[in-house]
């Protein structure tokens, strides 16, 4: 649905470290004004795909939605750069709601991570050699033993990111479904992963942590000799992502299938 903004609208600018998001900022700033981003209505997020995951975290206690401009390499949760009509834009843009996934990582010796991801949960070998996982969902087994480089959930906003890399599905904005994906699966070879309801509980455990180490990993905040990793949805949580017209994330996850 629309947003709401006129020229009282309050717009918070921030930017990665890049040089071309940083004179855009400026740019920016100087043509409509800024506030901070505790007093914004809408928060506007100058970068990449990893500099806007990065501003939804650090902004989810925040009632503001977030609208990303490309300013970097990787823009699919990014619109367009434009320095004119910024205002006329935000008016006709439409809001998605997305939410996160929790992750509780236990490590070999004990200690407990929590970290939250918005595209994707992800477990990697650390060593030369497979890891072995066994995958247990809603509390009942569902593999023994998955012997991979890894394997990762993914929420329908993340499925085009790291799990269509690994030959994961793209899954539709809305499907309340999770797609679990192996990396490069040795056994079972053909395993082509599996699709889970949006509710379920994912529990990973690392067989021969030790002998085989793997790291887990919520959009960028890695976690190292873990035993096991529990994922689940957070519905508590939503982060509100504005795009231009005909451009939202339904649409884009579409349009990938066809390129």
């Amino acid at each position: 649905m629309p947003v709401d903004t006129n020229a009282q609208t309050k717009l918070a600018f921030v930017a990665s470290d890049a040089p071309i998001a940083q004179q855009a900022k400026a740019a920016l700033t100087s043509q409509y004004g800024g506030v901070e981003v505790d007093e914004a209505d809408i928060i506007v997020a100058l970068g990449g795909d990893g500099f806007m995951l990065e501003t939804l975290h650090g902004t989810q206690h925040l009632p503001a939605p977030v609208y990303g401009m490309n300013r970097g390499t990787v823009g699919f949760l990014m619109n367009s750069y434009s320095a004119q009509g910024l205002r006329d834009r935000l008016a006709k843009a439409e809001e998605e709601v997305i939410n996160p996934l929790h992750m509780a990582a236990t490590c070999v010796d004990g200690t407990e991570h929590k970290a939250l991801a918005i595209n994707e949960v992800s477990l990697l070998r650390a060593g030369p050699q497979a890891a072995k996982l066994r995958i247990h969902v809603d509390g009942k087994m569902r593999m023994e033993e998955l012997v991979c480089d890894g394997a990762l959930l993914s929420t329908p906003a993340g499925s085009t990111a790291y799990n269509y890399s690994a030959h994961g599905p793209i899954v539709p904005i809305g499907s309340n479904v999770l797609a679990l994906t192996a990396v490069a699966p040795f056994r079972p070879r053909r395993w082509r992963g599996a699709l889970l309801p949006k509710a379920a509980r994912v529990t990973f455990e690392v067989t021969n942590a030790k002998k085989r180490p793997v790291n887990a990993d919520a959009d960028g905040i890695s976690v190292k000799d873990v035993a096991s990793v529990d994922v689940w949805s957070a519905p508590e949580i939503e982060h509100r992502i504005l795009f231009d017209p005909g451009h939202g994330l339904e649409e884009r996850l579409i349009r990938e299938q066809f390129a």
